[in-house]
């Protein structure tokens, strides 16, 4: 009875987001209203096993790149030591030299107990810097990075939590005008996750586990000494859960499925005159048609982004503003990925995915593969994307590829 119950919430909660994506994505002439942010870096899945699952982690089985997804993960961590090195070219269809590393470190320190930091440095590659006349300036390299540390910490029996802090740093402008700086913020995540054995299935152990975090919670970024507008940095709200079964002896299968939201305030639409041209209210500040106005604080932010949406969308084939509803909106705002991952003997893994994102909001879907080799304390990923929504060849994040080499010592067996 409670495997029917898991499995009927969970298609309830598939069907309801599969409404609001499948509603948003069947007119492709409403402009998108993507959600942008600074520093969006800090979103992406620097792991190959997150990476070739959909980007699920939340709830998945921890290991040491966790900081990324729920941080409260490490302290279920079967190692007493794990280090884990991390690269991936990136947008390569954009630009030859774009990459983003990852280093992370877990240590254990009993039961109850563990600690983690990682560093993710992100390469822009080199880049020409040219003025508002297409002169040249000069050249440069900009860079971000961000460092980070946890403590996760046993609450219960099967339930464990876990605090982070965070500091990123971002260089785009290298400098380049008197009045350009460096952007930086202080940033946390929170999580919990869940994890026990359980009996529904005679034939096989079987291990249920559910996660909820948000990452990124933190100060706005600016690049600009002049302006008193700063960007908000990507805060994500994340929940999700995940199913593994011990087939055999040597043979197991998880399955995960993570959902995710930013919570950060959706544009609003800029009322126009006939022509065009935004308008202005009295104090120099565009006037909102349809939502409500996104320069707000961190945490009325994060409140505002549940009910924020304008509902509003330009048609390009009417030529006018058309109404799809705030709720649809809201709802296009989640993200959802399902993974898989099978083991063989602890040795040797596949894995796959699918990611969703409404095209009201970018349109990213694309299916992920991938494959793991363990060998003593070593252990090998790799991952490969494959866009499913666009022509061969149009898609920059196609065949973007993700290594990791992990290290680990003093680990359980099983």
């Amino acid at each position: 009875m409670k495997v029917k119950k898991m499995l009927l919430a969970a298609l309830i909660l598939f069907a309801v987001n599969s409404f609001g994506q499948g509603y948003m994505g069947q007119d492709y002439s409403i402009s998108p209203n993507v959600i942008t942010t600074a520093v969006p870096f800090v979103s992406i899945a620097p792991d190959a096993r997150g990476g070739s699952m959909g980007d699920c982690g939340v709830a998945s089985a921890p290991d040491v790149y966790s900081m990324h997804y729920n941080p409260a993960k490490y302290v279920y961590l079967q190692d007493k030591f794990a280090a884990g090195l991390g690269y991936s070219p990136w947008l390569r269809k954009l630009t030859p030299d774009m990459n983003l590393a990852y280093l992370a470190l877990a240590y254990k320190i009993n039961d109850r107990s563990s600690v983690a930091g990682t560093l993710r440095y992100f390469s822009c590659g080199e880049i020409d810097f040219r003025d508002a006349n297409n002169q040249e300036l000069r050249k440069g390299r900009p860079n971000e990075w961000a460092i980070d540390a946890t403590y996760s910490r046993m609450l219960g029996d099967y339930l464990s939590g876990a605090v982070a802090g965070r500091f990123i740093y971002s260089d785009l402008t290298q400098g380049v005008t008197d009045y350009s700086r460096p952007g930086w913020s202080v940033a946390a995540d929170v999580g919990v996750y869940y994890k026990r054995q359980v009996e529904w299935f005679s034939s096989m152990d079987a291990d249920f586990s559910w996660g909820v975090a948000i990452n990124n919670i933190g100060s706005k970024v600016s690049y600009n000494q002049s302006s008193d507008r700063r960007d908000f940095i990507p805060t994500t709200l994340r929940a999700g859960a995940g199913l593994k079964l011990e087939l055999d002896e040597y043979n197991s299968l998880a399955f995960n499925v993570d959902f995710t939201k930013l919570l950060v305030p959706s544009p609003p639409v800029i009322a126009v005159d006939s022509m065009g041209n935004p308008l202005h209210n009295d104090d120099g500040s565009y006037k909102i048609a349809y939502g409500y106005d996104n320069n707000v604080s961190v945490v009325q932010g994060m409140i505002q982004s549940f009910y924020d949406a304008p509902g509003y969308g330009w048609s390009e084939t009417q030529q006018n503003y058309v109404h799809y509803g705030t709720f649809r909106e809201e709802l296009s705002e989640i993200n959802f990925g399902v993974g898989i991952e099978y083991w063989y003997n602890n040795v040797f893994a596949v894995r796959a995915g699918y990611f969703n994102e409404s095209a009201l909001k970018g349109n990213r879907k694309y299916v992920t593969v991938g494959a793991a080799l363990k060998y003593n304390v070593f252990g090998l990923d790799v991952s490969y994307l494959i866009p499913v929504n666009a022509v061969e060849g149009s898609n920059p994040l196609e065949k973007t590829l993700r290594f990791n080499l992990t290290y680990s010592m003093g680990g359980k067996k099983g």
